[in-house]
């Protein structure tokens, strides 16, 4: 068994950028032997340019209470997950710590970097008196999903994804089928309550033996 590697941890800054883009390139990487469960995460991906990912990591560590923190093992970065402050819901006051992007290059995996990284979150929880911390890991990750279920993970919600020009395009095209299907209805109606009334409206049949022009 290989000697588990010293760690050290520290906060992202916009500098780390291009380690970054490596890192989570390696990690996609590795993904791909994760068979097809994998294809709709992958699907997800991008690779930045360091510009880009420089802009998105000044954004994001720009918000208050989120926080990204790194794990260096003979100063590369080798791992690396985002911890972000909440509420439970809108209108209650229970914080939570929010973990994603658990990211640990698959050259360092089951050495305890996921692990070090989670402890360190766990302490930015409790600095903050988050009472529940919550951790989004991709669906296809059957390791990391395992290893959160045997620390006490529980799963309480799915994440969903789509393209924001699909769902545009699939809520307006509900929306013409509804308002067509609704004017189909109005007209059916309408139909209905003409016939209704033509039906209503004619005169009553003569009998059998009534005599048409006079009397016998």
């Amino acid at each position: 068994m290989s000697a588990r590697p010293h760690v050290v941890l520290r906060d992202a800054e916009r500098e780390d950028a291009a380690a970054l883009i490596a890192l989570w390139a390696e990690c996609f990487d590795a993904s791909q032997d994760e068979g097809s469960e994998a294809f709709t995460q992958q699907a997800l991906w991008r690779e930045p340019g360091v510009a880009e990912a420089a802009t998105a990591l000044e954004l994001n560590l720009s918000r208050p209470d989120k926080r990204i923190i790194l794990a260096l093992v003979d100063g590369e970065i080798i791992g690396a997950t985002v911890c972000d402050v909440g509420t439970l819901t809108p209108i209650s006051l229970t914080r939570v710590l929010i973990v994603t992007e658990i990211q640990v290059s698959p050259r360092y995996r089951r050495k305890s970097v996921a692990l070090t990284l989670l402890s360190a979150a766990a302490s930015y929880g409790e600095e903050h008196n988050c009472e529940i911390v919550i951790a989004a890991i991709p669906a296809h990750s059957r390791e990391p999903h395992r290893y959160l279920t045997k620390i006490g993970f529980n799963q309480i919600a799915v994440l969903r994804a789509i393209q924001s020009s699909k769902l545009r395009s699939r809520l307006t095209s509900k929306a013409t089928n509804s308002r067509d299907t609704g004017k189909l209805i109005a007209v059916r109606r309408t139909l209905r309550r003409r016939q209704s009334h033509a039906r209503g409206s004619r005169p009553p049949a003569l009998g059998r033996n009534h005599a048409v022009g006079g009397d016998d």
